[in-house]
């Protein structure tokens, strides 16, 4: 009997960065993570040009972005940076824990995983401006790169424990 396992009760997975070009580079909407234990911002790139993408996650007080900042310490990473079927590998590299990930520039589809616990990489309590809001709020940055590669970006957020079917919405 297979695992009583499925994704949609086990994490709530918005869409921050739908599939776009990206040779500015560009930030998603900022989604509340307060109510889950753990985040994984699953990102993206169809690489058509050899211009590296840096993905950089980013905390907030709010939905709006204020006080908008890098995560205050590393988070691990997992990389895959050639997902063909014909080419690559559906295994992940493991590289030292960062604030921001940027990737080689080889022609390749790429995905990046990084792996958030709020509790240790957001800061709280922002007690180097003195501002007692907490950051609840994460977003993904991209660095400007190559109107040729396609980046994306997907939020998965594991609920806190106590809760399943129905966890409170990371649109606040």
């Amino acid at each position: 009997m297979a695992t009583p396992f499925r994704l949609w009760e086990n994490a709530q997975i918005v869409n921050l960065l739908p599939a776009a070009a990206d040779a500015a580079g560009r930030t998603s909407s900022y989604v509340s993570v307060k109510y889950g234990h753990k985040a994984f911002l699953v990102c993206g790139v169809n690489q058509g040009n050899a211009a590296t993408v840096t993905f950089t996650p980013l905390q907030a007080t709010d939905n709006l972005g204020t006080n908008s900042a890098g995560l205050t310490a590393g988070s691990p990473i997992a990389v895959d940076l050639d997902t063909s079927t014909s080419t690559g590998s559906d295994q992940f590299t493991f590289p030292a824990a960062a604030a921001s990930y940027t990737t080689d520039a080889g022609l390749k589809n790429k995905i990046v995983v990084f792996e958030i616990d709020p509790v240790e990489q957001m800061n709280p309590n922002n007690l180097a401006s003195g501002n007692p809001l907490p950051f609840n709020h994460i977003a993904i940055q991209t660095g400007a790169s190559n109107a040729a590669n396609i980046t994306s970006a997907y939020l998965l957020v594991m609920p806190l424990r106590d809760q399943r079917l129905n966890p409170p919405t990371t649109y606040v």
